[in-house]
C-alpha cells in the first residue's frame, strides 16, 4: 500500500513538471501568437478589474488628499495660535506704551508748573486710596525723608488738591479738599470775601462764614487766601454753584465744584515752602479764566 502512495505521488511531480516545462516552450517557440492570447483575454479581463482597481484609486487620491488637508489645517491652526499670542503681547505693550506716553505728559506739564511758578514744590506719585469711608485720602510715595511735613498744602496746576496730615519715613497721607473735616481758608476773586472751605458728604465742597453783606454769586471763583495753612495766596479751589442764606443767620455759605477732579489723581505737587516770596500772588500760575458775567 505504501509503494503505491509513493508511486502516485512521484507520478503527480513528474507530470507537474512535464506541464511547466511545456508551458515555458510554448512561451518561447511562440510569442506572437502568446502576446495575441493574452491581448484577447486583457480586454475583458481588464474591464472587469478596471472597476475595483479605479475605485480604489479613487479611494486612495481621496485619503491622500484628506491627510495632506489635515497636514495643513494642522500647520495652519498652529501659525494661527501663535499670531494670536503674539496679537495679545502687542496689545499689552501698546497699552503699557501709551500708558508711559500719558504719564510722561503729565509730568511734563507738572514739572513746567513747577518751573514757571512753583519752584519750591516736590512731585509725587499717588500710590494708594482710602478704602473707608472714614477719610477722603489719597497716599503719596514721597514722605518725611523727602522733606514731607503735616500741614502741607498738595497741588495740582489744575488747582487745590488738599493737605498732608500724617507722615512716614517713605510715605504721606493727603487729606482731600472734599472730606468734611478739612478746612482751607478761601477767598472770593471777585468781591474779596473771606471763608472757609470744607468738604461735604456728599463729596464737593462748601465756602462757609461768608458776610450776610456780600454779593456773592453763582460763578464766582474761589482762590486760596494765603493768611494761613500750607497754601500761597491764589491757588484756584473751585467756582461758586449756589448760595444758601438761613434766615436769622450770621453767615451765607455757597456751594463749590472743585477745580480738581481728586477721583482721578495720579501725580501732585506737594508746597514745601508757601510764604517764600509771598509778595507774588500764586494767581499768576494759574490759566487765566473768563470773568463771570457782569464782572466790573
Amino acid at each position: 500500500m505504501w509503494m503505491a502512495i509513493f508511486r502516485s505521488t512521484y507520478s503527480t511531480r513528474r507530470l507537474a513538471i512535464v506541464l511547466f516545462a511545456l508551458l515555458l516552450s510554448v512561451l518561447f517557440l511562440l510569442p506572437g501568437q502568446i502576446h495575441m492570447l493574452l491581448q484577447y483575454l486583457g480586454g475583458p479581463v481588464g474591464q472587469v478589474l478596471g472597476v475595483p482597481l479605479a475605485a480604489f484609486s479613487a479611494v486612495d487620491r481621496g485619503l491622500a488628499e484628506l491627510w495632506d488637508g489635515y497636514v495643513a489645517l494642522r500647520d495652519v491652526r498652529e501659525e494661527n495660535e501663535a499670531l494670536r499670542k503674539e496679537i495679545e503681547e502687542l496689545r499689552g505693550q501698546n497699552s503699557q506704551l501709551r500708558e508711559a506716553a500719558a504719564a510722561t505728559q503729565r509730568l511734563a506739564a507738572l514739572l513746567e508748573f513747577k518751573r514757571k511758578g512753583a519752584p519750591h514744590t516736590l512731585a509725587a506719585q499717588v500710590i494708594g486710596r482710602d478704602a473707608t469711608n472714614w477719610y477722603r485720602a489719597v497716599l503719596l510715595n514721597k514722605g518725611e525723608a523727602d522733606g514731607i511735613r503735616p500741614e502741607m498744602g498738595v497741588i495740582t496746576p489744575a488747582g487745590v488738591v488738599g493737605r498732608v496730615v500724617k507722615t512716614t519715613n517713605s510715605s504721606s497721607v493727603v487729606l482731600l479738599i472734599t472730606d468734611p473735616n478739612n478746612a482751607i481758608p478761601g477767598l472770593i476773586q471777585r468781591t474779596r470775601d473771606e471763608g472757609i472751605v470744607e468738604g461735604t458728604a456728599e463729596g464737593g465742597a462748601r465756602l462757609k462764614y461768608i458776610p450776610l453783606l456780600s454779593t456773592v454769586r453763582a460763578g464766582d471763583r474761589v482762590v486760596t487766601s494765603g493768611l494761613t495753612g500750607g497754601f500761597p495766596r491764589g491757588l484756584m479751589i473751585g467756582a461758586v454753584t449756589s448760595i444758601e442764606k438761613e434766615e436769622g443767620a450770621l453767615f451765607q455759605s455757597a456751594e463749590i465744584l472743585p477745580e480738581v477732579d481728586v477721583s482721578k489723581l495720579e501725580e501732585v505737587l506737594v508746597i514745601t515752602a508757601p510764604y517764600v516770596d509771598n509778595d507774588a500772588s500764586a494767581e499768576g500760575l494759574l490759566p487765566s479764566r473768563p470773568a463771570a458775567k457782569g464782572t466790573p
